[in-house]
């Protein structure tokens, strides 16, 4: 398994990487000196395929050992990454619940480094491939990505975690644009370990328990070992009603006194409330208490606006608009914020010497978690409409109604289970023959996952609201007057909650096969300054990705309401198709490794220097060729001094997803500025439209009795249902990534002050054909550029324009445009970004001194340039602007310019930890500062963005290890992450979750035996 890597010694490993390396620990137990380096094992690090080669230290790795990872105190892979600071913010969260499947719940994390996004960096299990996780989310430019779960990894069984912080697709294949996490994993164990943790978040009820076990064993007399560990995780939930924070929907008050007070993005309350919203069909008029309504909302008489009552202390308000003492804060419900968990890991490897020159080894993993969590109660949605019969039981009016806004209080929080799943087996040989390292294996490994939730089936809600006896579905009682803005005191009859009740139940599979082959030689033929090293390889796999969606949405079951209109059989979900995409990938590689220069050849100035040059070709069935090439290149000064620099090329293969996804319709509220240009035309007399300014959502007709009264909600601004597609057509996202550094080891400093090791390295990546969509609102702003001049945009289908259209566009020299019917948008390459940062690391360590062992490690991670660029066909749209073609108020959709210090991307990150070891006893400190984030979401009436503040946390632990007696081989731990009990900083949406955790102070305790 270990000619993935190269081997070297522990010396060289170190000037391989950017000091620690930043989990929450102590530092390596590294030697500095040549003499120390020998003693210790030899260890692989990630950057090179050639097995012994004694160079690739030009390239920036990142190792997180064993004592780092005990230290951090990590119940998951999650909690670990996010103690790196060139890891980016995570998306896929357990604490990220979606109010619908669409995207991935339960027990995820993901992988960004260098913020880079979803997909851009590779993750390896023991040196090659993992299958990554099912479900999709999409991304902030609306695409699907997806990511290996890192909650998948098993903490307490990792040997170590390698982090590559440059580009390999030249090595490794796609999507390690931003690098290669490998995680290698415990094996050739002897012992048996035990261990327990327990530990909780101060002033909430989340616990957490972790238990372990893992050890090995030798067989045929040392031919042979087998090794096993067993991981199981219980973690209860945490709900809203916990922190202030995540408390209410209605986050102003805690912005009271910093001039955001009064945004009104920040009442985050619902209008979708148990205080339905309803339209009289064919927007005819009715008759109750004396009354004629067209619209009407139920409240409590006790509010102003009665129109007529319905007796029982409720009455009929001539309006939609539901008073804002009545809209919906679901989090007083006392959801879940972040799930409840079980999670288990099995793992088993084994290796078996045939003869003196073949091994036989293999593996055997898997993992189960099931999560549980309560989510707000279901909510009608605004494209799907229902009709509620006039038969109906409780129908004021006894006439059919449009359902137009209404929450299902009365069938309680929706109840989320997701169950994840993921399973690998590989067997192989490897050996050596006539100076050369070979390895082959076969690889089979595939992830699932089932999200199971409450649902409505429409048609069934739609059979028991046609009732004419009491038992009824009722829409009308309202909620609780005592708790208006939760609950429901008045719930229909339990025989209608349960006929109308549906599991949604989603399953998505991903599956990777892999067959490789590899030979290497570290001394192929030797220069003047050493052996020159070779690697090759090719590689054949198969990825598959199955994303089998609900009947009752997936177009299999449909509801056809009474006015004809056909929708998904589910109350709060439009049509989601079933996706299915398979994919065979065959690939080959090509790596030097060279000494150029040696010690021995006595060089001035060049006391050593040594390059790597790699390229890879593969071949795609589904899109086709790729081939990237890297040179990497170390050059010591003197003893002590390198300067190290790279240079490659690489790509992110679009996902299946993105390929094959078939049509999904998404409703978006859109401006049609073909249909402003001629009201403005006609005139402001007639149309009350001067500017573009108006056009939209401002805009209504100061001529109530002409043909323009209706406009705004017929034409200018409206719901517009846009159709996402994948693309067969798709390319992969280009990259280009450069990187220069130094390593500087003081050599000349006295012993006694210690090892120091210091690195810098500046990196950039350039990456173009990102993955995207135009969007809605664009293709609507283009379409009416191209339609000034007589054109049009064939994505933006219309309906044929009807005599009012007509009307409408008479006069004004423009083609008379029907109403929008949809607008087609699949994904195609789009912008391009440049990211650019500066690495620092520092790492002291002082051994064997009267007063203990010492360690001290820095990790830095400073973005100096995150931007994102205009597609090309927003460039064309910016250059109409600028000509004045395009008015100046009109604003483009999506996301574009500099993005540091945007939600996910703080500008500084950096770690800071220590240890002191004296005999038994161990003390360690570990520190993590944030840098300040702005939310672009949250404005105040200067223009400003809310400064989301920076933070520094700092751990705590200390462990003592027992030598004699019952405890002997015993380590006992007690720590504290977060010890000064930080918040989160304030937010817009209370707390920035891919950056943060919703809790402060952290306690645990652990015991750990040997035997």
């Amino acid at each position: 398994m270990r000619t993935a890597f190269a081997r070297r010694s522990l010396r060289t490993a170190m000037l391989a990487t950017t000091a620690l390396f930043g989990a929450a620990g102590a530092a390596a137990a590294q030697e500095a000196t040549d003499a120390q380096a020998t003693q210790v094992e030899d260890i692989v690090v990630v950057g090179t395929q050639i097995r012994g080669a004694k160079v690739t230290a030009a390239l920036p790795v990142t190792v997180v050992g064993e004592e780092q990872i005990l230290a951090a105190a990590a119940t998951s892979g999650d909690e670990l990454l996010r103690t790196i600071p060139q890891m980016g913010d995570v998306t896929f969260n357990s604490s990220y619940l979606p109010a619908s499947s669409n995207s991935a719940r339960g027990d995820t994390g993901s992988v960004n480094l260098r913020s880079l996004g979803i997909g851009n960096t590779l993750v390896l299990l023991n040196g090659r491939r993992v299958v990554g996780h099912p479900t999709s989310q999409a991304n902030e430019h609306l695409v699907p990505v997806l990511t290996y779960n890192t909650n998948a990894i098993p903490v307490s069984g990792l040997k170590r975690l390698e982090v590559l912080r440059d580009g390999a697709a030249a090595i490794y294949g796609a999507d390690a644009v931003a690098g290669v996490v490998n995680t290698v994993l415990r094996d050739d164990m002897n012992d048996w370990t035990v261990s327990s943790q327990y530990g909780g978040a101060e002033g909430t009820g989340m616990r957490e328990f972790n238990f372990s076990l893992y050890g090995g064993t030798d067989v045929a007399e040392g031919r042979g070992n087998l090794s096993l560990f067993f991981n199981y995780d219980h973690r209860d939930e945490l709900t809203t009603l916990e922190q202030p924070y995540t408390a209410s929907d209605d986050k102003r008050p805690l912005f009271a006194g910093t001039g955001f007070e009064n945004n009104a993005s920040l009442n985050g309350v619902s209008t979708l409330t148990p205080w339905g919203q309803f339209t009289l069909a064919n927007r005819a008029t009715g008759t109750y208490g004396g009354q004629q309504f067209t619209t009407f909302t139920i409240q409590p008489d006790s509010l102003a606006g009665c129109a007529a009552s319905l007796g029982g202390g409720l009455c009929l308000k001539k309006t939609t608009t539901v008073d804002p003492s009545l809209r919906g804060d679901t989090a007083l419900e006392d959801l879940t914020v972040i799930p409840e968990i079980d999670r288990f890991n099995l793992f088993l490897t084994g290796r078996y010497k045939i003869n003196d020159a073949v091994e036989a080894f293999g593996e055997l993993g898997g993992y189960y978690a099931k999560s549980h969590a309560r989510q707000a109660p279901i909510n009608t949605l605004s494209s799907v409409v229902m009709t509620i019969p006039g038969a109906n039981f409780y129908n004021p009016f006894k006439q059919d109604i449009l359902l137009t806004g209404y929450r299902f209080n009365d069938m309680g929080p929706i109840n989320v289970d997701v169950t994840n799943e993921q399973y690998r087996i590989l067997g192989g040989l490897r050996g050596e023959w006539r100076g050369w390292n070979w390895e082959s294996a076969l690889l089979w490994s595939e992830a699932s996952a089932k999200d199971v939730s409450d649902n409505i089936s429409t048609t069934r809600l739609a059979e028991w609201a046609a009732k004419s006896t009491p038992d009824a579905y009722n829409f009308f009682n309202g909620g609780d007057p005592t708790r208006p803005r939760y609950g429901d005191s008045t719930p229909s009859n339990e025989a209608a909650l349960n006929a109308i009740r549906v599991d949604m139940v989603r399953k998505t599979k991903t599956e990777l096969g892999l067959w490789d082959f590899k030979v290497s030689r570290p001394d192929l033929f030797t220069l003047p300054g050493g052996p020159v090293g070779v690697a090759a390889g090719v590689e054949a796999r198969t990825e598959s990705q199955l994303d089998d969606r609900d009947s009752r949405i997936d177009g299999t079951i449909r509801y056809t309401d009474k006015s004809g209109a056909i929708y998904s059989d589910l109350i709060n979900s439009s049509e989601n198709p079933d996706t299915y995409g398979e994919r065979d990938v065959l690939s080959a590689y090509l790596e030097f490794a060279a000494p150029l220069v040696s010690p021995e050849m006595n060089i001035p100035l060049v006391h050593n220097l040594e390059v790597q040059i790699a390229g890879r070709f593969e071949n795609y069935s589904d899109f086709g060729d790729v081939a990237k090439p890297k040179v990497a290149a170390a050059w010591d000064l003197v003893d002590g001094f390198r300067i190290r620099a790279s240079w490659a090329q690489g790509f992110r293969a679009p996902n299946l997803e993105q390929i094959n996804a078939t049509v999904i319709t998404r409703s978006n509220s859109s401006n049609d500025y073909i249909y402003c240009e001629a009201l403005i035309k006609r005139g402001a007399a007639a149309t009350g439209m001067t500017n573009m300014n108006q056009c939209g959502a401002s805009y209504s007709p100061t001529n109530a009795v002409s043909e323009f009264a209706n406009i705004n909600t017929n034409h200018v601004r409206k719901l517009t249902a846009e159709r996402r597609s994948g693309n067969p057509d798709l390319q992969p996202e280009e990259s280009e990534t450069t990187s220069v550094g130094v390593v500087i080891q003081p050599r000349f400093l006295p012993e006694q002050l210690g090892s120091f090791t210091f690195t810098a390295d500046w990196w950039q990546v350039e990456q173009t054909g990102m993955v995207g969509l135009f969007r809605g609102q664009n293709a609507l702003i283009l379409d009416y550029l191209l339609r000034k001049s007589g054109g049009s945009n064939p994505n933006v289908v219309r309906a044929d324009p009807t005599a009012a259209d007509q009307a409408i566009f008479a006069g004004t020299g423009l083609a008379a445009a029907g109403e929008v019917l949809y607008i087609t948008d699949a994904y195609t390459n789009q912008q391009p970004q440049t990211v650019e940062g500066l690495d620092l690391g520092l790492m002291w360590s002082l051994r064997g001194t009267k007063a203990g062992d010492f360690s001290l490690n820095l990790n830095v991670s400073h973005l100096l340039k995150y931007y994102l660029e205009m597609s090309p066909g927003m460039k064309a749209l910016s250059d109409a602007k600028e000509s004045g073609a395009i008015a100046p108020s009109i604003t483009f959709g999506g996301r574009m310019g500099d993005m540091i210090g945007d939600l996910g991307r703080p500008e500084w990150k950096w770690s800071l930890s220590g240890s002191w070891r004296y005999q038994n006893l161990t003390l360690g400190a570990f520190t993590q500062y944030i840098s300040s984030l702005y939310d672009s979401g949250l404005v105040n009436s200067a223009g400003d963005y809310w400064t989301v503040d920076s933070t520094l946390t700092a751990n705590i632990y200390a462990e003592y290890q027992f030598d004699d007696g019952l405890l002997a081989d015993t380590a006992v731990r007690v720590g504290l992450r977060n010890v000064t009990d930080e918040q989160p900083p304030l937010a817009g949406a209370g707390y920035v979750g891919t950056v943060y955790q919703p809790y402060g102070r952290y306690w645990h305790v652990s015991i750990r035996k040997t035997f």
